[in-house]
This record gives structure tokens, C-alpha cells and sequence, in this order.
């Protein structure tokens, strides 16, 4: 969800963001460093219990700089986890892949797979259902984009095209949980295949 828009954030409740501008190079790098920072820490301990100043101290940004861009660590996470899925949702458009991909899974999967310790800290801290929300939105939209790009559905109307989007974003993630919560035993990329079969072909 683009950060004009409501959306649902990682604490709980809904917040209304403001339209921000794409950062310079410098507050990207102090994004980066402060997202690196709260990642470290929510592996460390409970994600409730990271403070500010816990988070300040590891990237080593000041107290001003950091509440210039975020009001607390809720906000610093949601940041982080908007940043990934846009990334995420709209990879395969930027680069023009010339496949019948419509979300790059494989490479999403592997990312969550590295990541089990954060996905475990957003399920032990109740957000993995906001994480969850907040994707389909990002993937849904992402989706919709390369069924328009692939040219291999007839022409439909603009609102079935987005009700399928949202229902392949909503398998993908479901597909998602299911690996997660089975220990992620197969390839990140037998799941892109599987995923991939399943939006073409049907279940």
C-alpha cells in the first residue's frame, strides 16, 4: 500500500500517511542503516520491547534525525517492510522481464527464507497478519500489472482483471505460509514453478 494511502500498520490499527518524496541518497542510507539496525534487534529480542534508543545506539543516527523521518519503531518497521514489498511486487515490471512471471517467488521466497527469524518475531508479536494484509495489497497491484503486460488473457474488463490479481496474491501468500510453516523443505524455485502453474493452469 503506497504511503498516500490508509494502511494497516505493523503495531496495530490503522494510520493515514502523508505523501512523502522519494529520499536522496544521504536518507536512504540512514533508512538503510536504521532498518538494519531494528532487524539486528527484533532477532535479538521481542519486537515490543525495542527501544528508539536501542535502535539509534546500533546504527548509530542521532534522536533528531531519526524522529525527522519516523515517529516511533512501529513506524520505522512498517517503513522497512513497504520498502521490501514495493520492491518486491514491482521487480519483474522494472526490469522487463520477458517471461510469464507475474511475481519474481522464487526470489521472494528464498528472501523470507533467510529471514525466519524476523518472520518469527512478526508472528510471535501478532503483525504477521498486518505483514500479510499489507502484501497482498502491494502483489495485488504488481500482479495485475503483468497479467496487463502479458498479453495472454483476452481482453477483460478492468474489474475481473483486478479481482484475479488480488485472488493470485492471496494464493501466493497463502502458498507462502504454508512453506513457511512446513520448514520451507522445497527449492524457492519448485515454488515459483508450482505458483506460476497454478495462476496459468488453475489449481
Amino acid at each position: 500500500m503506497s504511503r498516500n494511502e490508509r494502511s494497516r500498520s505493523p503495531g496495530g490499527g490503522v494510520r493515514k500517511q502523508a505523501k512523502r518524496r522519494k529520499p536522496d541518497e544521504r536518507i536512504r542510507r540512514t533508512h538503510a542503516r536504521l532498518g538494519s539496525a531494528l532487524v539486528q534487534l527484533i532477532q535479538e529480542k521481542p519486537i515490543d520491547q525495542v527501544t528508539v534508543q536501542e535502535v539509534l545506539d546500533r546504527a548509530a543516527v542521532g534522536r533528531s534525525t531519526f524522529y525527522l523521518h519516523f515517529s516511533d519503531t512501529n513506524d520505522l518497521l512498517l517503513s522497512q517492510l513497504e520498502t521490501f514489498l514495493e520492491m518486491m511486487s514491482t521487480a519483474l515490471t522494472l526490469r522487463k522481464e520477458e517471461s510469464l512471471r507475474v511475481v519474481p517467488v522464487a526470489e521472494f521466497f528464498a528472501h523470507i527464507g533467510d529471514q525466519k527469524k524476523v518472520y518469527r518475531a512478526l508472528a510471535d508479536s501478532g503483525r504477521l497478519n498486518d505483514f500479510f494484509d499489507l502484501a497482498q495489497g502491494y502483489f495485488a497491484r504488481g500482479i495485475e500489472q503483468r497479467l496487463r503486460e502479458s498479453q495472454r488473457l483476452p481482453q477483460l474488463p478492468q474489474h475481473e482483471l483486478a479481482a484475479r490479481a488480488f485472488a493470485s496474491a492471496g494464493s501466493l501468500l497463502s502458498l507462502l505460509r504454508w512453506w513457511m510453516d512446513r520448514g520451507a523443505k522445497q527449492s524457492p524455485q519448485s515454488m515459483d514453478d508450482l505458483f506460476h502453474r497454478m495462476v496459468w493452469k488453475g489449481v
